[in-house]
């Protein structure tokens, strides 16, 4: 019995030699605990970019607008209908 305890424990060690875990909080790599326990992916540095001005086209995406691209638009009473 003895044996088998002082093998599983070599095996044990040996193989957290190998490839140690990291965890950060039991989320894993890339992720941490939030202010609820919840787990959250780690972010990189924040850069704000200006975005897509409304209604103008952008190629192989189609016309911006209401948070999404549109792939046409029409004019309609006098403003611009976007399918």
């Amino acid at each position: 019995m003895r044996k088998i305890i002082l093998i599983a424990f070599a095996v044990g060690a040996a193989l957290s030699a190998v490839a140690p875990a990291e965890a950060s909080g039991g989320c894993g790599i890339g992720f941490h605990r939030g202010p609820y326990g919840g787990c959250r992916p780690n972010r990189g540095p924040v850069v704000v970019v200006p975005g897509p001005a409304v209604g103008i086209f952008y190629p192989g995406l189609g016309y911006w607008y209401g948070g999404h691209y549109w792939g046409h638009r029409y004019r309609h009473s006098g403003g611009w209908l976007y399918r």
